[in-house]
């Protein structure tokens, strides 16, 4: 029994890991296979089968790593994100709520046939619309940042209000069911409680473990578990106190943390995204996993119904009322509206309840679970596999991530500034000298000024569409510092940096282990040259020059026709596919490729060794 239960949770693992991998690999929302996966895994084989893996526990550790998941996500809210927003926001949480509920309500009730209050509950439980499908679809998106920033909020905030809703509607069915009436003042009652127990539990220990971080009373190493069983102890004594109100707490928590200042949150961020990551494959291959066909069948064409209901008219309602007065595009609306994917906590908790309203009677209750699912892999899998497409056509999205920040204003970070936008490759150049950026300025360069590994840069410094980095300030250690920044940003084989002075030299082995782990071996040019190199060229007069690599003209062509006076910087071909020499690969730029080098126009000049 043990040995089964440790290969399905390692094949839990391994298809995850392959989805989230594939997704990336074609451009779409994880979701879609994921969802996939769980319903090949559950009821197409029988491979898989959550009841009997994990008993009692399921509902446990769902609610557990959902609490992590809307955590992980409040962290990243902060409120100067929203500044020019607030409004829609709020109006989005507000009046949004009341009206998706109201029309997905009326749309149960007439489309699939269920009793008034069953209806009022799913509508309840479809208010929501979550992280766990929000963020994945934004990623591979990439719309623009007031898009991106009013869904984050949005899918954020109302998964706590959603699930205090649905646990209020509930509780008022059971009533009826119980007592025949359902009371105001009990209902009143318990929202207020919910509100106030959650929201309290949420900011003080969010304030006072701000407080441990910002003052460094505990040591570095212990802050992301910490913050872990911090949260799973607010999550649970919150429920316990309130019922469903450790959604709220555990949300509170997160935005009372990432708006304290001088709180250091980067790194808790960066472990909770990992772990947001592996919880969210595993939940959606789980619950996939539990679906039964044969109630898809009693519902029939119904649940389609409904859910093009949901899509073209109860969603697009809610922005378009929730959106008057606003400064929104009419293509962000469109954008805004198409995208409102059901997640993880509409499927926990509409599984929960379906449980105990038929253990009281309650009639199609078996039918909320597979009802859920429809509208939840019809908006993943429609809004996932179309919004990327939506987002070009109509001009929304961000642009995608192939240029370059380049760390230094120097001479020679221009000249290969220059050389990439002249081939449509976006850059940013970087410096704290003002007679840099001043220099980089007048010669038409994007620029920022500043140290960009300060906080300010981490405020301001503009990333959209950059993917890259090229560290080419004169200082080795700054661009160390650099590249170990934005390495978690664009990924270790996107940073590059020019050879120093000790990797040169060789001074010792020593300098040499140490210099190439900080550099990760993207070393740029070859090993031999250096900055200093770089900029006695340029000051000598070399250039850059295009040459188009062709069947009559091949590489080696090239080479015998320039020989060392060419020093090539990188290739790219007709699909802007772009590589740089580096010291670590060789790159033979075959026919149809264009390389751009620096090159000494003088035949009789040969490049001194600096």
């Amino acid at each position: 029994m043990h040995e089964q239960a440790i290969i399905a949770l390692s094949t839990i693992g391994i298809v995850a890991i392959v989805c989230q991998w594939f997704a990336w690999w074609v451009k779409l929302p994880a979701i879609v296979f994921l969802l996939i996966a769980g319903i090949v895994l559950g009821p197409l084989t029988g491979i898989l089968d959550p009841e009997g893996l994990f008993g009692d526990l399921l509902f446990p550790m769902v609610s557990l790593s959902v609490a992590v998941i809307l955590f992980e996500g409040s962290l990243t809210l902060k409120f100067e994100e929203i500044r020019d927003l607030q409004k829609v926001v709020r109006n989005i949480l507000t009046i949004g709520v009341a009206i998706t509920w109201a029309a997905i309500s009326i749309g149960t009730h007439y489309i699939v046939g269920f009793s008034w209050d069953l209806s009022i509950l799913f509508g309840a439980l479809m208010v929501v619309t979550g992280p766990t499908v929000i963020v994945p679809i934004l990623r591979t998106v990439k719309p623009n940042a007031t898009i991106s920033n009013i869904l984050r909020w949005e899918g954020i905030v109302i998964d706590p209000l959603g699930a205090i809703l649905a646990v209020l509607v509930f509780e008022v069915i059971l009533s009826i069911q119980l007592q025949g009436h359902a009371s105001f003042n009990h209902t009143a009652l318990m929202f207020g409680q919910t509100l106030v127990i959650g929201s309290l539990l949420g900011a003080i220990p969010a304030y006072l473990f701000g407080l441990v971080l910002r003052r460094h009373l505990m040591p570095e190493y212990l802050h992301n578990v910490a913050t872990l069983c911090l949260v799973f102890a607010v999550f649970a004594a919150s429920n316990h106190l309130s019922e469903e109100s450790g959604l709220l707490a555990v949300t509170v928590m997160g935005i009372w943390l990432a708006n304290m200042k001088n709180v250091p949150v980067d790194d808790i961020l960066d472990f909770k995204e990992s772990l947001s990551i592996l919880l969210i494959s595993g939940l959606f291959i789980l619950l996939a996993a539990r679906l039964d066909f044969s109630q898809f069948a009693a519902l029939g064409w119904s649940a389609i119904g409904l859910f093009v209901f949901i899509q073209l008219f109860a969603r697009p309602i809610k922005v378009i009322l929730s959106t008057i007065g606003s400064d929104l595009t009419w293509q962000e609306k469109f954008m805004v509206s198409w995208i409102g994917p059901r997640g993880i906590v509409a499927a926990a908790v509409t599984a929960l309840f379906a449980i105990r309203l038929q253990e009281h009677g309650v009639e199609n209750a078996e039918l909320l679970v597979p009802l859920a699912f429809t509208i939840i892999i019809g908006t993943v899998f429609v809004q996932g596999t179309t919004a990327k497409f939506l987002a070009r056509l109509l001009g929304v999205a961000e642009p995608d991530d192939t240029g370059f920040l380049i760390i230094g204003a120097n001479p020679v970070s221009r000249m290969l500034a220059h050389a990439l936008n002249e081939n449509d490759f976006n850059t940013l150049v970087t410096d704290g000298s003002w007679t840099n950026i001043r220099a980089a300025r007048m010669e038409g360069l994007k620029s920022y000024y500043g140290n960009a590994i300060s906080e300010h840069a981490d405020r301001h410094l503009d990333l959209v569409g950059l993917g890259n980095l090229l560290a080419l300030a004169p200082q080795k250690e700054y661009n160390a510092l650099a590249g170990q920044r934005y390495r978690s940003e664009f990924g270790s084989n996107r940073v590059y940096f020019l050879s120093s002075e000790v990797e040169k030299d060789k001074k010792s082995e020593e300098q040499k282990s140490r210099t190439a782990v900080s550099h990760d071996h993207q070393v740029l040019f070859g090993s031999d040259v250096t900055f200093s190199k770089l900029a006695s060229l340029i000051s000598q007069g070399a250039k850059t020059k295009q040459t188009n690599i062709s069947d009559s003209f091949s590489y080696d062509d090239y080479q015998k026709q320039y020989g060392k006076r060419a020093m090539p910087l990188f290739a790219f071909n007709a699909k802007r596919q772009l590589r740089f020499f580096t010291d670590d690969m060789t790159l033979v730029p075959s026919p149809g490729w264009t390389i751009t080098a620096l090159i000494q126009e003088d035949p009789e000049q040969t490049p001194s060794n600096t």
